[in-house]
């Protein structure tokens, strides 16, 4: 069996074709970052727009380097929720025109739970049941993941997403978009211990909550005071650049990595995996990865490649089809964040 799947929740337009046995054929991205970098973040109107002119050339080539026409595919894949209204759009759109055209079974999938399944991917062998933790630019939630087809929701972010915070801190900081791997970078030189940043709920371990608003407040105001204020006119040294990157990302990864720790305390699991493009960044890691090893459990962090937004993590599919879950022409989008 070979499906293709189609991932455009936010601002990448991917594809791929994966079999049963999760074998990955092919697998396209085509990037959107220089196209948002001059505004700080993916604005939603022109993410939708590259996602029309792209995905069409983004599936022609993931089915030529599969060497499959779309009539030698099973079934067609698409993340339908959450995500961008448009963007989302776009992909169940272009997946129902396929199921038309070839007379294929159509399977939604949901981008969190994929995002997860990356992990059972790249393990190679089953991960469940266990605590899921996905930290993205849009996204900051942990799981009860009882199979690959049953997950609970424990807790999120009330406010803004981890990715989110990265991205707005490096506006402030100076530093170019993506803000994630720019202030990972800037952190390395830093002082993690410069600025008491807040970790907000650390101290309340039966809440299974995000909250970063607060945590960017803080770092406005600790290089800039309240106010209006022109970032691109302040006169930061680099050392005070690198000082608050460091603190502020220490605050992030403390967020995280204690809540996951209570999640699993609160729920008895012992197997952790993480995904999201913010899983990619290298303290957050290194933390889990002492939290695990303190805690014996067994993490499982999505690799690199399959970190940020891609279409590969949509072979998630594969585990509805064996289960005979399929969905009609009339599946819609939901664009907020589904809490199951």
């Amino acid at each position: 069996m070979k499906i293709l799947t189609l991932e455009t929740t936010c601002d990448e337009t991917a594809a791929a074709v994966v079999t049963d046995e999760l074998e990955v054929l092919s697998s396209v991205v085509a990037s959107q970052v220089d196209l948002h970098k001059i505004y700080g973040g993916v604005v939603p109107e022109i993410a939708a727009r590259a996602h029309v002119e792209r995905l069409l050339p983004v599936v022609d080539e993931t089915l030529r380097q599969a060497d499959v026409a779309l009539a030698d595919l099973d079934a067609v894949a698409v993340a339908h929720t959450p995500g961008l209204a448009g963007s989302l759009l776009v992909g169940l759109s272009a997946a129902k025109a396929f199921c038309v055209a070839a007379d294929l079974p159509l399977v939604g999938v949901n981008h969190l739970h994929a995002h997860i399944y990356a992990c059972r991917l790249a393990a190679g062998r089953d991960v469940f049941p266990c605590l899921g933790l996905i930290v993205s630019g849009g996204h900051s939630s942990l799981y009860e993941c009882h199979t690959a087809g049953d997950f609970h929701y424990l807790g999120g972010t009330i406010d803004d997403a981890a990715g989110e915070a990265f991205d707005k801190v490096a506006v402030m900081l100076g530093l170019p978009y993506p803000g994630g791997p720019s202030v990972s970078r800037a952190a390395v030189n830093g002082d993690r211990r410069a600025y008491q940043f807040p970790r907000s709920f650390l101290r309340e371990p039966d809440k299974i909550a995000f909250s970063f608003s607060g945590l960017k407040t803080a770092v406005r105001y600790a290089i800039a005071g309240p106010g209006r204020v022109d970032f691109s006119q302040l006169d930061l040294s680099p050392q005070q650049v690198a000082d608050v990157a460091a603190s502020f990302q220490e605050a992030v990864v403390d967020s995280l990595v204690g809540k996951t720790i209570a999640a699993a305390e609160k729920t008895g699991l012992s197997t952790v995996c993480v995904g999201g493009g913010v899983a990619a960044n290298q303290r957050l890691r290194e933390e889990l990865a002492i939290a695990a090893e303190q805690r014996g459990w067994e993490l499982h962090i999505a690799p690199m490649a399959l970190c940020t937004d891609n279409a590969v993590m949509g072979a998630i599919a594969i585990e509805k089809i064996r289960a005979g879950q399929f969905d009609s022409l009339e599946l819609d989008i939901v664009p907020g964040l589904v809490r199951q």
